[in-house]
């Protein structure tokens, strides 16, 4: 379809007024030519909320110059945005990933304009919402205006994310590329959380696995396992690889079998490449795919997660250093729970032992300040470099004990 595009940048953000709220699309479509016209027309804003998961790009909007007219509603604070963090400007609502659309639907947090990142329209008009459909589907359902950047370069992709250019309140067309994530290389004690993992993960699994180096590490070392399959909040270039060695085929899988299942994607351009109108994956609003009762229906599903700090209770801290927020409770409480409703399930919490500051992550408490996002009932597996310790069914004398035994050996005797 042939796009008749009456509307300039500069037009289209002068539709956005003092006093709305609004949403920007995150992850690879983060819509940075608009976020950039918004930031060109700061001076005659006022009190202008963006609310969004993790962005990628300079965002701008949040540096002290424009504390007057922008404030920042983080519903997951990315790298961007973590020394920007004031609690004033800059804020955190904590809220689990599959209940966000929620948050919008209800009103709680109501939507005047939606900005968002939208492959080209095909013959019958629709286009996609690309790497990341995620809470974008219910936020431009919920709001007032949604407006558009439509880039040549944007994947076009099967599921939830299609969006008819007559729904559109006004489009630039752009050609730029997708941001893309750099994977980089595996540390030992990674390689060996890896093996770990590897040994519990079963084949026929589900698996729900995110993107830095530990999930890339156990990706790495599934390379023998057979029929795993994917429903994820997210993947990336790790689980393409398994893909194309036949390692993923979701044959096993009862929600979406053949299908490679999740909210949004973020990697290189091979990746993008790949999902790029391929039938056999779906990308579908975060309230479904992140609903425990959804998730819980595969089979053996293993979900992934990592965490800042664990006691040895099994309280996971994993969104702050402290009081300070450094990400936000995201979909882990989702996955760790659906996979322990799942027939066979493990959830796992995979972290390095110690920091590269030779700081130990497992303790005996909590930084004074930092947020449970995964409480003790709810932790089964925890893995370290050192070992598996399984929590699920033991005393708080017996996890303590399971905890040390795989916390780095210069640390066990204080713990």
């Amino acid at each position: 379809m042939k796009l008749k595009n009456l509307d300039s940048v500069k037009n289209l953000i002068q539709k956005i007024q003092s006093g709305h709220r609004v949403f920007i699309q995150g992850g690879a479509g983060t819509p940075n030519v608009l976020i950039d016209e918004l930031v060109a027309q700061a001076n005659r804003l006022k009190d202008v909320e963006l609310i969004h998961l993790h962005t990628i790009g300079p965002a701008r909007y949040a540096e002290p110059s424009f504390k007057q007219n922008f404030r920042v509603a983080n519903l997951f604070v990315g790298e961007n945005l973590r020394s920007s963090v004031d609690y004033d400007q800059v804020d955190y609502l904590p809220c689990f990933l599959s209940e966000i659309p929620q948050l919008f639907r209800s009103k709680r947090r109501p939507l005047n304009v939606s900005l968002v990142h939208l492959s080209p329209p095909d013959d019958h008009g629709y286009c996609t919402l690309g790497t990341s459909v995620d809470v974008t589907k219910a936020a431009i359902e919920n709001s007032d205006l949604v407006l558009a950047q439509i880039n040549q370069q944007m994947p076009r992709v099967h599921g939830d994310g299609f969006v008819h250019i007559n729904d559109i309140d006004g489009f630039v067309e752009v050609d730029v590329p997708i941001p893309e994530s750099k994977t980089r290389s595996l540390r030992p004690e990674e390689i060996a959380i890896g093996s770990h993992a590897a040994k519990i993960i079963e084949d026929g699994a589900t698996l729900q696995v995110g993107i830095g180096t530990i999930p890339d590490a156990i990706v790495a070392a599934l390379s023998s396992h057979k029929n795993l399959g994917i429903h994820s909040e997210l993947w990336s270039d790790g689980v393409l690889s398994l893909i194309k060695k036949g390692v993923v085929d979701n044959s096993k899988k009862t929600v979406h079998p053949g299908k490679t299942v999740s909210g949004f994607v973020v990697g290189s351009r091979a990746l993008y490449d790949f999902i790029h109108d391929n039938p056999s994956v779906i990308q579908l609003g975060i309230d479904y795919v992140n609903n425990p009762l959804i998730i819980a229906r595969n089979p053996r599903v293993t979900a992934i997660n990592s965490a800042v700090e664990i006691d040895l209770s099994g309280q996971v801290c994993a969104d702050s250093l402290g009081s300070r927020i450094i990400s936000g409770v995201g979909g882990q409480m989702d996955f760790i729970r659906g996979a322990s409703l799942s027939q066979g399930g493990k959830p796992i919490i995979a972290i390095t032992s110690q920091t590269g500051k030779g700081i130990s992550r497992i303790v005996s408490h909590l930084k004074p300040g930092a947020g449970v996002v995964t409480t003790r009932a709810h932790v089964h597996y925890v893995i370290s470099e050192y070992g598996t310790a399984d929590l699920y069914g033991k005393t708080l004398r017996e996890r303590a004990q399971e905890m040390i035994r795989i916390a780095h050996p210069r640390h066990r005797e204080n713990l």
